[in-house]
């Protein structure tokens, strides 16, 4: 597994190792030593799935009492998979970082906790997996509006297809400071 740094510390685009012959093809995913050596601690406790078509937006959501680290990855199509910091004090907030994931490509990435996160679906369909360092509780779901100006994230797409509650999420500004996490 080769680690990429982005723009935001923390982030790190992952390539994997990919061992190609007439069968097909093989690469390790995740391997918890490989993972401590590059930095990365998190101790995965449960995965998400989804399945989503063209012009679906997911996001962008954080956890706040129960933040999760996610590695991220795409089993089936291409998403564009955006990380931001959200964290009170960093001296990246309201920083973005957005990289594309296919299943062509194998591409991971790693958002460590504090960070809020989204992806949009650019493929027909696309099949989304994540891990998580910590349990959902819906309780704690919290969102930021995807297309926040302030932000500027570029989705390439200006009229995604969102749930209703995604619809309805705050620009981060608006946010009280008692709902979002602290840095470090």
């Amino acid at each position: 597994m080769q680690p990429l740094e982005t723009a935001l510390p923390g982030v790190y685009l992952l390539e994997p190792k990919l061992f190609a012959d007439s069968r097909g093809y093989f690469f390790e995913s995740y391997q918890q030593q490989k993972f401590a050596d590059m930095g990365i601690t998190s101790t995965f406790v449960q995965d998400n799935r989804s399945y989503s078509k063209q012009g679906s937006l997911r996001g962008l959501h954080y956890q706040l009492h129960h933040p999760q680290a996610k590695l991220c990855t795409v089993l089936t199509g291409e998403v564009y998979d955006v990380a931001v910091d959200i964290r009170q004090g960093s001296p990246n907030f309201g920083h973005w970082v957005g990289v594309v994931l296919s299943g062509e490509n194998k591409r991971q990435i790693y958002i460590p906790r504090g960070f809020a996160h989204g992806f949009v679906v650019l493929s027909q369909t696309a099949e989304f997996m994540y891990k998580c360092d910590e349990f959902y509780y819906p309780q704690d779901e919290r969102g930021i509006l995807w297309d926040d100006p302030a932000l500027g994230i570029t989705w390439g797409m200006a009229d995604p297809i969102l749930s209703d509650k995604d619809r309805q999420n705050p620009a981060l500004n608006a946010i009280p400071a008692a709902d979002l996490p602290t840095y470090p």
